[in-house]
This record gives structure tokens, sequence and C-alpha cells, in this order.
């Protein structure tokens, strides 16, 4: 094939990903809020996204209810599900399992599970809908356990994607170097890179630093760095996450939870000092009439908001969870990353590096066992 016509045939792909329908389930009543903040994000999303029709799952009557405040009662894209049952943000699993099974968590899910929609979103209970997702749609083969992956900002103005954070708090280099293909797959598939660069979080740069977990992990990456199947910096610590120095970053779901909600709270501290700091004073109030747009700016860049919607990598499906207490704008960008990922076909793309790249039960249990 010519390059002419090779580049035909990606422009092509491209502009038949850019241009065809995706559906999406969203769980209309997860979240603190429920449809007062989904119905809203929802409608929100489909007028910036022409190529999109959502499934809003939950309460038939108060899902309509948002709809008529919003005047889109009658909006073509959008298809109501009644789900009667709720997961409350403090429910065990065992009532998200076994008791609620029409809960609209459930029931969304299950539209991605029977092919009614590509990917789910909700802002529910994390542990039920790990469970509740695990237990429809099951894993990928090769892959043991699904892996929460988000994104957070780094000096380069780009995103950072670090998984695991909080659904395997106990884990073996095996299922760490899961993580690392997966989060690969979804990088390459999203942001476009041939070989996004991946570290493995540890205390120090050096190989000789970590516990036994990191090290075999890194045995592990290394191998398939020589092989060229994975492009594995080495090891970086927690200021490499904001510095961007590398596309993806891999730790136990213990690390990556307490990594992710220090780095929460940091951002919480630094806008609040910031806002106070500028309101003390007419002098600082001058300065930040001055400064009104660059703080603006700043304000967009640092948003939390704008990295919500977190993907359970290594499902049989797509579901990504947005942050129980986001408001409309934060679960829009949610759905966003729904449909992204959806509209560049990620889950075959995991599918395919997994059953490629992922080495046999032997060899993993050879290099855990040294």
């Amino acid at each position: 094939m010519s390059h002419a016509a090779d580049r035909d045939s990606r422009d092509g792909a491209a502009h038949a990903a850019s241009t065809m329908t995706v559906k999406l389930s969203i769980d209309c009543m997860g979240g603190d809020y429920g449809p007062s903040v989904t119905v809203p994000a929802s409608v929100a999303f489909l007028d910036s996204e022409p190529s999109a029709e959502l499934l809003l799952v939950g309460r038939e009557g108060e899902i309509r209810a948002e709809l008529d405040k919003l005047g889109a009662s009658g909006h073509p894209r959008i298809f109501v599900v009644n789900a009667t049952e709720v997961v409350e943000m403090d429910d065990p699993l065992e009532t998200a399992l076994r008791r609620k099974k029409d809960s609209s968590m459930r029931v969304a899910i299950t539209q991605v599970k029977e092919g009614l929609a590509e990917a789910c979103v909700s802002a529910g209970n994390t542990g039920a809908l790990m469970a509740v997702s695990r237990y429809l749609l099951k894993t990928i083969a090769g892959v043991d356990r699904p892996a929460i992956c988000t994104i957070l900002p780094n000096q380069k103005d780009g995103p950072t994607y670090v998984l695991d954070l909080g659904a395997n708090v106990d884990c073996e280099p095996h299922h760490l170097h899961q993580f690392a293909l997966m989060g690969s797959a979804l990088v390459s598939a999203i942001e476009g890179h041939a070989r996004p660069t991946v570290g493995l979080l540890n205390v120090g740069e050096e190989d000789i630093k970590g516990n036994e977990l990191v090290k075999q992990t890194a045995e592990l990456l290394r191998a398939d760095h020589e092989k060229g199947l994975i492009n594995f910096h080495g090891n970086v610590e927690g200021n490499d996450i904001f510095e961007g120095t590398t596309d993806i970053v891999v730790c136990d779901g213990f690390v990556g939870n307490v990594t992710l909600k220090a780095a929460e709270g940091l951002g919480r501290l630094i806008k609040g000092v910031l806002v106070s700091e500028l309101k003390s004073g007419w002098l600082n109030r001058l300065g930040a009439l001055l400064a009104k747009h660059a703080l603006k700016r700043i304000s967009q860049r640092l948003n939390p908001s704008r990295y919500n919607g977190a993907s359970l990598l290594g499902l049989r499906g797509l579901v990504f969870k947005s942050h129980g207490g986001e408001n409309a704008y934060g679960f829009q960008w949610a759905i966003r990353r729904a449909f992204e990922a959806a509209r560049h076909d990620v889950l075959s793309r995991i599918e395919t590096s997994i059953a490629e790249l992922m080495p046999t039960a032997e060899a993993q249990a050879g290099v855990t066992e040294k």
C-alpha cells in the first residue's frame, strides 16, 4: 500500500470513528446528589456531542421530572430505563450484589453486558460498582483483577494515568504487570501514543530500593521492555506523577488510593489558601483583579472536576466511576471519558494487548518464587 493510500485509510478510519453513534448507560441515581446532578450533566454532554446517545437508568419519575425542568423531556437521543432500587453509598457489598437486583447501578451495567450500551458511568459506591461490574461482566481472559485507573494533571499540561487506585490493596507482581499492560493499551488508544512510557511507583528511582513486590514487578517490566513489548521507564517517585515523567504510573491499590486522596486534599488546601489570601486586604484584591485572567486559567488547569472519571480496567465491558460528590460539570467529564474510551475501542485494544503480551502462569510463578 502506498503512503498516500495508507494515509487515506487512516483518515477514513478516524472519520468513521468520529461519526459513529456511541451509546452510554448512565446510573442516574448514584452519588451524593442523584438525578439533580446526573441528568443535567447528561443533557449538557449531549448538547456538546452530537454522536452520542444516552440511556438514563433509575427511577423513571425522578429522571423525567429533571428532564422536564431542563426542557429536555423529548430529547431524541435520551432513553429512560426504569430501575426501582438504589445502591446507597453505605450499602454493604452483599446488599448491592444479592438484594438490590433492580438497582440503577446493576441495570446500567446490564445494558453493557447485553450490548445495549458500549459503556456505563456511575457515581455510586465504588466497592459496590466494582463488585457488581465484576459479577456481571467478568474479567478479560488473562486478567486476574480489575484495576481502577484515573488521570492526574502534570506540569506538561497533560494527564498522567495512575493505577490501581484502590480496587486491589494486596497485590502480587503479576497483578501490577497486568495493570501496566492495561494502562498502556488505554493510553495508546485515548492519547494516540504508540508506546506510552510506564513508571513503577517506588520510594526511590534506584533498582535496589523498594519492597519485594516492587522489585519483582520491575523484573517483569524490564523483561518486557527488552523484548520491545512495553516502554518501561523504570522506578518513579510520587513527585514524578505531577512532573509528567511518564505517561503511566503503576502501583498497588493501597498506595494508589493514599496518593490520590493526598493529592486531592493538597489541591483543596492550595485553592483555599489562595482564595483566602487574595481576599485579605484591598491590595491583594487589586492584585487579584489585575491577575484575573491568569487566575482563571490556573483554576481551570487545576480544577479536579476536569480529571473526574476513573475507568475500571480489566472487565469485559467499559465501566467508569465518577466521584460521588461531583457537580454536573465534573460528572459530564466522567461521561466524556467513557465516550472517548468507547469511541476509540479501548476494550478490544486491552483484550488484544493482554492476549499478546501476558506471560504464561508458569513464567509468572517463576518470577514470584525468586
